[in-house]
């Protein structure tokens, strides 16, 4: 078990926040099937939090079942990031999380996100100021740094150990890397040997062997997994068993077929227009159907010009024994 300021996070494994992924029904679709301890909203702008902009708070909305839920902000203005992550406790986050890990240009652009690793000083000001408005847990998830060259992760985490942030997570990958890159893992394993706070380890986590892997390379207290969820909503499930030593039982394609729809009427449920709903099933069930056959079906789905067709097209496919 992992235990955050005391908010418990068992098992000790994490949804990472993911722009245009982790809504509501994404996240429900994940604790449906089991084995995450700990889930994030979509990351969301402190300006809009701290403007009570709508959109921002749709973004960061949950239902009361969703708990421990974690709410992240990004920015660079020290003001607007403590007004925002005061807005988000507010709303009631269990946990306010400070974003120094997307890799974006949108992001980078503002000087937020992974951004904030070229400027220690800036980030520490941020890290303070945030630490003052908060009451409750306050975690950094982050990258190992802004290139392979400059591997800064553990300075920064250092700071935000001494500013009072409860626990950090690292992902691997420095900002160049983007999604590609070559896995070291000793950034994160180097943080957990200095730090006396939890230290979650986030990059490539996706299923019990590179769990497992992840876990004897770091020594880390806990697993956040991003695309891996994606791909694989059950790979909390598989990761769990695991960690206490039981056998997972994988999804057959009657599994895969009932969660699928059953995720498919609650975003068209949620969105309340076809053509979003169409946008954002689109969006999970490329990766979702990956290597379920040859391909067809992937691209049958993104040619899909309506809801009913994408439907069709799914149902004829898990009806086909």
């Amino acid at each position: 078990m992992l235990s955050i300021a005391g908010v418990r996070v068992d098992p000790p494994l994490v949804l990472a926040p993911m722009e245009g992924v982790t809504d509501v029904s994404f996240r429900q679709l994940v604790r449906k099937v089991g084995g995450a301890g700990l889930v994030y909203t979509e990351f969301v702008p402190a300006r809009g939090l701290s403007q009570n902009l709508r959109a921002a708070r749709e973004l960061v909305s949950f239902d009361e079942d969703e708990r421990p839920i974690a709410l992240q902000v990004y920015g660079r203005d020290p003001a607007t990031l403590a007004e925002g992550a005061r807005v988000a406790e507010a709303l009631g986050a269990d946990i306010v999380d400070l974003n120094m890990g997307c890799p974006s240009k949108k992001v980078c652009a503002h000087s937020g996100g992974s951004a904030l690793l070229q400027d220690l000083g800036l980030a520490t000001q941020i890290v303070r100021a945030m630490r003052a408005a908060l009451r409750g847990p306050f975690t950094v998830k982050m990258r190992s740094g802004w290139d392979p060259s400059h591997r800064n992760a553990l300075e920064v985490a250092r700071m935000c150990e001494g500013e009072g942030v409860d626990a950090v997570t690292v992902h691997w990958r420095t900002r160049a890397d983007g999604y590609a890159g070559t896995r070291d893992v000793s950034t994160i394993a180097a943080i957990k040997g200095a730090l006396s706070i939890p230290v979650i380890a986030n990059g490539d986590v996706v299923d019990a062997a590179s769990g497992a892997a992840m876990l004897a390379d770091t020594g880390a207290d806990g697993l956040m997994v991003g695309r891996g969820a994606i791909r694989n909503p059950w790979v909390f499930h598989e990761l769990g068993h695991a960690l206490y030593g039981r056998a997972a039982v994988s999804p057959d394609k009657a599994e895969r077929a009932r969660v699928l729809f059953a995720y498919f009427d609650d975003i068209r449920a949620r969105f309340g227009s076809d053509r979003a709903a169409l946008g954002r099933w689109k969006k999970i069930a490329k990766y979702f159907t990956e290597g379920l056959d040859d391909g067809t079906l992937r691209t049958s789905f993104l040619r899909a010009t309506s809801v009913e067709e994408a439907r069709e097209i799914a149902e004829r496919f898990f009806a086909t024994p």
